[in-house]
């Protein structure tokens, strides 16, 4: 096996720019509310700030992670600064449903073994066995690794001719 890569999700500049854009806008929005027009209570000041300050930041990070790149290998789904989503040889199964808890315009893949929770806002998180793969990737590229991944578990399994 080879560390080729096979295909790639690449983030869509219009959907990563218009995510972050809102995010930062929302929170500028709410810091703006919070100096202009504070509510009576501080608390609810404090809040305005905290959730303003918070939207601002997503945005921000939301805006540097989407610059890299999704990879499917033969042997992994990683990030191309080599940050491992999974091994191929440890997923169980591919799921593009209608009704399955995944990202816009991507995929969900349960692993046979549990991971550490991470989440990389706008390309993919991970909860267990569970990883969302998309967000502001392309529809086409997803169903791409998507229905490539399901190909290579069949393959491995045996279910292919």
């Amino acid at each position: 096996m080879s560390d080729e890569i096979i295909t790639q999700m690449l983030p869509s500049a219009p959907r990563r720019a218009f995510g972050a854009g809102v995010l930062i806008a929302l929170g500028l929005l709410l810091l703006y509310i919070s100096a202009a027009t504070p509510p009576a209570e501080l608390a609810y000041t404090f809040l305005l700030v905290i959730c303003g300050g918070f939207a601002v930041y997503l945005g921000v990070k939301l805006w540097q992670v989407t610059g890299q790149i999704i990879e499917l290998t033969e042997t992994e789904l990683r990030m191309a600064d080599g940050t491992l989503l999974c091994r191929v040889e440890d997923i169980a199964k591919v799921d593009r449903s209608f009704f399955a808890f995944k990202p816009s315009n991507g995929f969900l893949v349960i692993t046979k073994v549990s991971q550490p929770r991470k989440w990389v806002p706008g390309l993919w998180w991970r909860m267990g066995k569970r990883i969302g793969v998309g967000g502001v990737t392309p529809a086409a590229q997803g169903k791409f690794v998507a229905d490539t991944l399901t190909g290579m578990i069949a393959e491995r399994d045996g279910l292919l001719g």
